[in-house]
């Protein structure tokens, strides 16, 4: 009877035992490593639903990055990430590849200060990148797009001139442009300088539509710092000095919807869209969470609801998100811990995407 009660004794053991590591995995911390012996890996904790995990594996070598890294964007098509970076004497775009090896660097002279950087046009034989500056410099105050390999192509703005105009077009502090696969873009204009506007520009850099009111009414911004369009001719804005997400139609530029509720403690930060449309992913530098918003069906915004978060450490500060259309993978500039990490969809007993 004794050896039974011991038996059933150690068979409850090592279910609990084998009930906890499943709980570290789907929910769990993974501690802080070293990592090219100079850079910290943060810790996570994983809150809701499990759609994501650090791969700790990416970048190989993480003691490249050696400024305050703003933002990531990644050609998917040739499994390829730009990292953007600031800082004396530190090239301001490191790529990687997508498993992680280092590439090249941009040693360019025509970036100041890196804000925002998306990747235009990856299906196509041409690719290019396209950075926001919001450097005060000669350089600065524009928007500009470079070759695959650091060419400068052109630039949009007066550089070196804060302003508000419309033509010739002026920038002050431009946070983040968003490039369709139109050739229309969407830039957010004011991370902190005078102006608080959405444009929206034609392929042939017509201004095409614009918001541009300071204030917390509709389809007002203070700080508009990230953008992105969605398959259903919606654009969504992370409205960071207001704390709210604003959503507007891409076509006539009508305001659409706010979402707000998710935001009491921290502000969004980014904002980008899952592959398969199920999730905006949004970022809050202050509370150092990345956030996973289920995403509405066409013809409804109503409220915002989240379904993961991702907590990272102490003063991780996470600043813009890029995702890779064909793996699901999500990649994170971090300002505080000076990095960028990966993180795959969560394929525990199935897919995510």
């Amino acid at each position: 009877m004794l050896n039974k009660k011991r038996g059933h004794t150690c068979l409850l053991a090592s279910g609990m035992a084998a009930l906890v590591l499943l709980m570290v995995v789907l929910y769990g911390t993974i501690g802080p490593q070293q990592a090219g012996g100079s850079i910290l890996r943060p810790g996570y904790l994983l809150r809701g639903s499990p759609l994501y995990q650090l791969d700790l594996s990416w970048p190989r070598k993480p003691e490249l990055f050696s400024g305050q890294v703003f933002g990531v964007a990644v050609n998917q098509n040739a499994g390829v990430v730009y990292v953007a970076q600031r800082g004396a004497d530190v090239p301001k775009v490191l790529v990687f590849s997508t498993e992680g090896e280092f590439l090249m660097s941009w040693n360019t002279t025509t970036l100041e200060m890196p804000h925002g950087i998306f990747l235009a046009d990856a299906a196509s034989a041409n690719p290019t990148v396209w950075i926001t500056d919001v450097g005060n410099g000669p350089y600065g105050h524009s928007v500009k797009q470079y070759s695959p390999s650091g060419k400068l192509l052109q630039v949009l703005g007066a550089p070196g001139k804060a302003g508000s105009g419309m033509n010739p077009l002026q920038f002050d502090q431009p946070a983040e442009i968003f490039v369709h696969p139109s050739g229309e873009m969407y830039i957010v204009d004011g991370d902190g300088g005078m102006n608080n506007r959405l444009i929206k520009l034609s392929k042939d850099h017509e201004v095409m539509w614009m918001h541009g009111e300071k204030g917390q009414g509709m389809a007002q911004f203070y700080i508009p710092h990230s953008v992105t369009v969605d398959d259903y001719h919606r654009v969504w804005v992370a409205d960071r000095g207001n704390k709210r997400i604003q959503v507007f139609n891409s076509i006539t530029g009508e305001w659409l919807g706010t979402w707000g509720s998710c935001f009491s403690e921290d502000a969004p930060y980014s904002v980008r869209l899952t592959p398969d449309k199920k999730y905006f992913v949004v970022v809050q530098l202050n509370t150092n969470q990345i956030s996973l918003l289920e995403a509405p069906p066409v013809g409804l915004i109503g409220q915002c609801r989240v379904v993961s978060v991702i907590q990272l450490a102490e003063e991780v500060k996470p600043h813009l998100v890029d995702l890779d259309l064909k793996t699901g993978a999500l990649y994170v500039a971090e300002i505080g811990a000076q990095q960028a990490q990966k993180f795959t969809p969560f394929r525990l007993g199935g897919n995510f995407l």
